[in-house]
């Protein structure tokens, strides 16, 4: 982006800013005095406060904030189902070269009008432990589309299927313009929708009284210059909505104010505006965030809210507010401790978090598909199943969804193509966290061992086999891939990495590329063979010690053994490859080999006779998916042989069936 353009991006966004805040003022110094602020004598029970936090936009321009919302949406819950009905104006301004003549919006609730759409056909109605649940069908509606003149551009609007032709997806929606956008020229655009939420499922829906409004409104796709994220000719990235595939958007300013029946309460990105005004049996909620690529947010009238300021050297203040289920109105520290050892490892091994909120949804059991999100500021936690639910079902999921703060929320890499760069680096993150505040350190070896099918990372989400294959490569065998990086440069240069990684390219949408550069960058060497074989290819490690030869020999006289070692590279190229030699003395021997020849002969010279060898004892390889075959014995009888064999490969069946819960 050029200079000029910048410039002119901030001087809009600080234009923007100081007209809201004065039309804000403008409507509170005018609201009618009737009006009363809804506070805690109108919701006693569970020990219930209303959330008080009032804000004003910050004055730093963060991202280049190419769209801009203002929403209006209204809760029904009148009906069978739960609906919204929205207005909203959104604008955008043309970043590229070329004129635009089209905009293109994601409809996302139509992923869950039937069967036959893209996401249920590739997911068959499940994701993770969640089924959609008969009957629970969702979708959208845009009624209108008008431009800043009033004229109407239905009749200009179509649906489209860049991925797979399915004429029954509806998630993917192009207005053709009557004039197109020239270069810097911004455009706007009245909607008007309407979305039948579904039952809780994929992230948003609707379970009793609670609501999950995720991904609820009309979304402009993102729009990428030429040379951003490696593309030759700039144009929109265009997807319809998959199985396994998440989000990608570009950065933003939104401005809502969310109206529902006076018992609830919302929760949202961002940061309210005003105090909530009641009137009519109704409560309207006034949202700001900025520097955004999303806006989510939850409403219940059973939320228990709690609140607590936190500060850190990497965060400046940051207010943590917990919208928790009524079972877990006792389990707020565990959550808030959580949420602050979060937010101090992040920001001290990664950088700084510049927003001032960070919101916690807590659904109710039945929500639960909706659980374990990320959203920017907000983020859920599974759905309160138990009173005393263990690390994982609540710390790990807390420290994992915030870590997706960074890499989905500010990083915003396009999790359409290349979710590793998310998925795997927060996972990466949350076990260091896990470790360094819990003492809970993963078992790596057996995690390695689940990756049975492993498959080149960037790749489009719904290449993948099924939800398990993308879950098993973008979660697990990405952040092995991470370790194995830090386990060859060690934690400090790892660190620096990461740390230089995130500052450099916080809001700007990087590639495989863009990190793998950045390795390159602080180690001062070239990483290709790793990335070719471990990101951009499917390999794991594999050394296996293939054949022992031993035989009896006299040295000067003296009877000694001699023994011929083999050890195979059967899968990609690791350095260095431990290898402990044992005889029957109690004698060992230690070497260090390369790994980068297919393989590798030793020859060994003793006064006892070579009793076993293996290959990394402790596990340093942590893309070594086939330990079995790591070990041997050198003296066995044939048949004790077999049965050996067998019974190990036993052994390991048994222990990964009880893990693997």
């Amino acid at each position: 982006m050029t200079s000029r353009h910048t410039k002119r991006i901030v001087l809009i966004s600080l234009s923007i800013t100081i007209a809201a805040v004065f039309v804000l003022w403008m409507i509170y110094s005018k609201s009618d005095p009737s009006i009363t602020s809804f506070g805690p004598e109108g919701r006693q029970n569970h020990g219930y406060v209303e959330p008080q936090t009032i804000q004003s936009p910050k004055s730093e321009v963060l991202s280049d904030r190419l769209v801009e919302y203002h929403i209006n949406v209204r809760l029904d819950d009148s009906g069978p189902t739960k609906s919204l009905f929205g207005e909203q104006t959104v604008s955008w301004t043309n970043p590229g070269k070329n004129e635009v003549e089209e905009l293109y919006f994601h409809l996302y609730p139509n992923a869950f009008e039937s069967m036959n759409t893209t996401f249920m056909r590739e997911s068959g109605g499940r994701l993770r432990n969640d089924t959609m649940k008969e009957g629970g069908y969702g979708s959208m509606e845009v009624t209108d589309v008008l431009t800043t003149e009033g004229a109407s551009l239905m009749q200009r609007a179509s649906f489209v299927q860049p991925d797979d032709n399915n004429a029954h997806d509806r998630t993917l929606m192009k207005i053709r313009l009557p004039q197109p956008i020239k270069p810097d020229e911004t455009v706007t655009l009245k909607m008007k929708f309407t979305v039948k939420l579904p039952q809780v499922f994929a992230r948003m829906g609707a379970a009793g009284d609670f609501v999950m409004a995720g991904q609820w409104f009309p979304k402009l796709s993102a729009y990428e210059t030429a040379g951003m994220r490696g593309r030759t000719a700039e144009g929109w990235n265009l997807h319809q909505y998959h199985g396994n595939s998440e989000f990608y958007s570009n950065f933003g300013i939104y401005s809502v104010n969310i109206q529902v029946p006076s018992s609830y309460i919302v929760a949202a990105t961002g940061f309210p505006t005003g105090e909530a005004v009641v009137r009519n049996g109704t409560k309207t909620y006034q949202y700001y965030a900025d520097d955004v690529h999303d806006f989510a947010w939850a409403a219940s009238p059973d939320f228990i809210y709690a609140e607590e300021p936190f500060s850190a050297p990497n965060v400046p203040g940051v207010r943590i507010k917990l919208y928790l289920d009524p079972l877990h109105k006792d389990l707020k520290e565990r959550y808030f401790h959580a949420a602050k050892a979060s937010l101090t490892r992040y920001s001290e091994w990664f950088g700084q978090y510049p927003y001032s909120t960070l919101s916690i949804v807590v659904p109710p059991k039945d929500g639960n598909g909706a659980g374990g999100m990320e959203y920017p500021t907000l983020v859920t936690a599974f759905g309160a199943e138990s009173g005393n639910p263990g690390y994982d079902l609540l710390e790990r999921t807390v420290v994992h969804e915030i870590g997706h703060q960074y890499f989905y929320g500010m990083i915003a890499s396009n999790e359409f193509e290349e979710a590793w760069l998310d998925e795997g680096f927060t996972s990466y993150a949350e076990d260091r966290v896990m470790e360094a505040e819990y003492g809970i350190v993963p078992n790596l070896p057996i995690q390695a061992s689940y990756m049975t099918d492993p498959a080149p990372l960037p790749q489009l989400a719904w290449q993948f086999n099924n939800h398990s294959h993308y879950a098993e490569n973008v979660y697990t065998r990405a952040k092995l891939v991470l370790i194995g990086i830090e386990r060859q440069v060690g934690t400090k240069t790892m660190n620096k990495i990461m740390r230089t990684y995130f500052n450099k390219w916080r809001f700007k949408h990087p590639t495989t590329a863009d990190f793998q550069r950045v390795v390159e960058q602080v180690t001062k060497k070239k990483w290709t063979d790793y990335f070719n074989q471990y990101v951009y290819g499917g390999l794991m490690a594999d050394f296996a010690v293939e054949r022992i030869d031993s035989r009896t020999i006299e040295v000067d006289g003296v009877r000694q053994s001699e023994s011929f070692v083999v050890i195979r590279k059967r899968g990609g190229d690791y350095h260095p490859v431990p290898i402990v030699f044992q005889f029957q003395d109690g004698k060992t021997v230690r070497k260090n080999w390369d790994g980068q020849t297919t393989t590798v002969q030793y020859k060994l010279t003793h006064t006892s006779p070579l009793e076993w060898v293996m290959i990394d004892p402790q596990h340093t390889i942590v893309l070594e998916n086939k330990h079995i075959n790591n070990y041997m014995k050198a003296h066995v009888e044939e048949p004790v042989r077999t049965r050996w064999n067998l019974s190990v490969v036993k052994i390991i069946e048994s222990l990964l069936n009880a893990l693997a819960w």
